[in-house]
């Protein structure tokens, strides 16, 4: 008698469940799912460390972060994003005090390949070109972020510096 109403109870709650899921939308879906991948894999992470397996728990820290979503992108597309502005920073052709990008300035062919992380040692083909800017593009464009417009600007300056140099 008591596995039917153990099957009972599964069967209505795998109904409920399901109509749960067939009503929301598929945003708050993945919205839900991302944060009990999250916060599974850290208290996993954490009991691991805890347990003194650290080598168990660097790999579940990793995934949390590649899961982690902020203004639409990911930690590591927003890590890449830091790279790509510090490395305008350095050269000088970015800061976030100056809101007017200049675009009669040209930029070496140094900074163009480093700014498209392209290694200018090696061969790279017009379509690599295209690739890594249509690669950062997707993070920086001033459709997703208006704020990165001059980002984009100089991602395209580049993209066209290198295109030329190639040639």
């Amino acid at each position: 008698m008591n596995i039917l109403i153990y099957a009972l109870i599964i069967l209505v709650v795998s109904y409920i469940l399901l109509r749960l899921i067939a009503s929301a939308s598929a945003k708050k879906i993945s919205k839900t799912v991302r944060l009990i991948i999250f916060i599974a894999s850290v208290l996993l992470a954490l009991l691991f460390a805890l347990g003194g397996r650290f080598l168990f728990s660097i790999p579940l820290i990793l995934m949390s972060l590649g899961i982690i979503k902020l203004k639409g992108l990911t930690l590591y597309q927003l890590i890449g994003l830091f790279r790509l502005i510090q490395t305008l920073r350095n050269s000088g052709r970015f800061s976030f005090k100056n809101n007017n990008y200049n675009n009669s300035s040209t930029l070496s062919i140094d900074e163009a390949y480093k700014i498209l992380n392209l290694d200018k040692s090696k061969k790279i083909t017009k379509e690599d070109v295209q690739k890594a800017h249509a690669k950062i593009q997707k993070k920086i464009h001033p459709d997703i972020s208006p704020e990165t417009s001059r980002l984009s600007a100089m991602v395209n300056e580049a993209k066209d510096v290198v295109l030329k140099d190639l040639v």
